[in-house]
């Protein structure tokens, strides 16, 4: 206690000029109509200051959560989007429109752990079978495919990445038609492989690939890629294409896992036909 009062004692002078400051800024303030007015302008452009500083801080902080909203609202479009949807032929009649029925389901899900370095690379989704995700449902980024589940637990999926040679997704040229198989042979995370298109096929630099569809995996028409490089080895009959992946496979956030509603039906004829 006698330090502090040894302190103040020696800022005795700093004190008091502080304080005959703030009177005065008192007097000012009350007695004069135009610098209060200055005053409150002034104070409420601070205040107006620090509310925008916190406003921005928890704008930030609520990202996760809007990303979260953006990403079920997606899933929710494409849902409704036409592409879920197949023609519904002798069921009903037609009256100057087209009556569809939903073929695909859309499930958002996040990534909470992937590779893309690794020779094999896989990924680890948030939802699992309570969600309704199974094994071998397509996963689909906002610009491409993803990957295929594996495995799924109550509440995780694992997946193998289109970054993995295990899997090969059924692709055509959009341009052409002609259909092969993505193969990710390139050890590359930007660019796979598109096999066993023939060589009369006219594929050129900067062709877009989609999906095949009718794999019960993925729908027809999502983009996969851009041919980025076309070559013709001697004694091969198929073309060596190189593409550029639409998808970023280093990234994370959401991902959308999709569900073929009529996948048991077609699997159980198909296997009652096969020999």
């Amino acid at each position: 206690m006698r330090d502090l009062f040894r302190f103040l004692h020696r800022i005795r002078s700093t004190l008091m000029f502080l304080g005959w400051l703030i009177l005065s800024f008192v007097l000012l303030y009350n007695g004069n109509e135009h610098h209060r007015a200055h005053a409150i302008s002034s104070s409420n452009s601070m205040v107006g200051t620090v509310l925008s500083w916190r406003k921005e801080v928890t704008d930030y902080a609520n990202l996760k959560e809007v990303n979260r909203a953006l990403a079920e609202e997606n899933a929710a479009w494409r849902n409704r989007h036409i592409s879920t949807y197949t023609p519904v032929e002798g069921l009903f009649a037609r009256i100057q429109d087209t009556i569809r029925r939903q073929e695909y389901r859309v499930i958002t899900a996040k990534v909470v752990n992937s590779t893309w370095h690794k020779q094999k690379n896989h990924i680890t989704l948030d939802k699992g079978t309570k969600a309704g995700i199974h094994g071998d449902m397509g996963v689909i980024g906002p610009e491409g495919i993803v990957g295929v589940v594996r495995d799924a637990s109550a509440n995780f999926a694992a997946v193998i990445s289109v970054l993995n040679p295990d899997i090969k997704t059924s692709v055509q040229m959009r341009r052409t038609g002609h259909f092969g198989l993505l193969f990710w042979d390139t050890n590359d995370p930007l660019t796979s492989s598109v096999i066993d298109i023939a060589k009369h096929a006219r594929i050129a630099v900067g062709d877009t690939v989609e999906t095949r569809g009718g794999d019960g995996i993925f729908p027809a028409g999502v983009t996969v890629g851009v041919v980025e490089t076309v070559e013709d080895e001697p004694g091969s009959n198929y073309h060596t294409i190189t593409i550029r992946l639409c998808e970023d496979m280093t990234r994370g956030g959401f991902v959308y896992v999709v569900d073929d509603l009529r996948r048991m039906e077609r699997d159980t004829l198909q296997q009652a036909n096969t020999p």
